[in-house]
This record gives structure tokens, C-alpha cells and sequence, in this order.
């Protein structure tokens, strides 16, 4: 490899840094699933809660934070008591959300081939080298 190659290879690198941190925000499981859960319109804290199953309340709470902090939910606070408190996507989360259904529908069209390729690979290949 020349030094120009490592160079450009290392460019990349740093340049990946700040998406993979994006990517690594968003591709999280309860990310995905309350961005999924909250496409449909406002939603509140206990829907959310009782639509994603096996979430803790610690983890909806730490999760729905992040995703604000990253301008991805809006939060807003009713002044009623008790307090009712909604999330909502904002315009890049729905812009997320459509590349998820994206990904969604290519894995359905895809997941018997895939299936195939798996049972193929674990056919052929003998039980010590797995």
C-alpha cells in the first residue's frame, strides 16, 4: 500500500467518525422501535411504553432523551394535571423512518434467500469450523 492509499484510507476513517456516531444512535433497537412506534402521529410516554415490549421505563426515558437531544422527537408538555406529555418525529426523523420502511420491506422480500444461504452455509461447512 502507498503512502497516498493509507493516507486517503485514514481520510475516510476520520471522516465515518461522526456518521458512525449517528448511525450507531439511530440503528439502536429501542431507537428504531419508538421511531417506528411514533410515526403514526403525537404519542404518549405510556403508549410507547405499553407498544414496545420489553422496554424498561429506564431505558424509554434514557432513549426517548437521546433521541430529542438529537432533534429527532419534539416533546411537549401539557399544562394539565397530571401533566400529559406527548412525542412526535420531527421532519429528519420521518425522513428516517421512510428509509426504515425502506430497509423493512427489502429484508421481507429478502429474508428466504437469506434463510437459504444460512441453511446452505451451515450444510456445508463442517460443525468444527462454525
Amino acid at each position: 500500500m502507498t503512502q497516498a492509499q493509507a493516507a486517503t484510507e485514514h481520510d475516510i476513517v476520520v471522516e465515518a467518525c461522526p456518521v458512525r456516531e449517528v448511525l450507531d444512535r439511530v440503528a439502536g433497537k429501542w431507537s428504531i422501535l419508538i421511531i417506528v412506534a411514533a410515526a403514526r402521529g403525537p404519542v404518549r410516554f405510556t403508549e410507547l411504553e405499553r407498544s414496545i415490549d420489553g422496554i424498561s421505563r429506564r431505558m424509554l426515558t434514557l432513549t426517548l432523551r437521546n433521541l430529542e437531544r438529537d432533534g429527532l422527537l419534539t416533546r411537549t408538555v401539557y399544562a394539565t394535571v397530571p401533566p400529559r406529555v406527548e412525542y412526535e418525529l420531527t421532519d429528519i426523523a420521518q425522513e428516517l423512518h421512510r428509509s426504515l420502511l425502506l430497509l423493512t420491506d427489502w429484508a421481507q422480500r429478502n429474508r428466504a434467500a437469506i434463510s437459504a444461504a444460512r441453511h446452505a452455509y451451515d450444510t456445508d461447512r463442517p460443525a468444527a469450523a462454525r
